[in-house]
């Protein structure tokens, strides 16, 4: 079984795009990472993006190559990065959380490292979780 890494960055919703957009992200990604072996969490306040990733070192890799990449997002920032035991998520290649509080995911984009991964741990059981 190959090690496992994961990764939780904080990025903002691109000026130019509609809120809409991040279903049809959601949407690409659940393939593409189902087939890389990549689970996780994308939660989304309407302006702010908290994602939770995790998979085996290189497919995790090539995909933070693509979401820095990526134009419909600005302003990515890794909060923590680092090996992780076993899976996190189970159940799905990327679950779609949507929180009402914007001070939730504006407080982790201000913490680093182990502090970041612990306070979005503590939140996961109020995301209203989707896919």
């Amino acid at each position: 079984m190959p090690e496992l890494e994961e990764i939780l960055y904080c990025s903002l919703l691109a000026a130019d795009q509609p809120t809409h957009v991040v279903g049809r992200i959601v949407t690409q990604a659940r393939s593409r990472n189902a087939s890389a072996g990549i689970t996780g969490i994308l939660v989304f306040d309407g302006m702010r993006f908290c994602e939770h990733i995790e998979g085996p070192a290189e497919p995790l890799r090539a995909l933070w190559a693509r979401l820095q990449a990526d134009p419909r997002h600005t302003d990515l920032r890794v909060l923590h990065q680092g090996s992780v035991a076993a899976r996190r998520y189970q159940r799905f290649e990327m679950g779609l959380a949507e929180v009402e509080f914007e001070d939730d995911l504006a407080g982790i984009a201000q913490l680093q490292g182990g502090e970041a991964l612990q306070r979005f741990l503590a939140l996961r059981p109020r995301f209203d979780i989707g896919g």
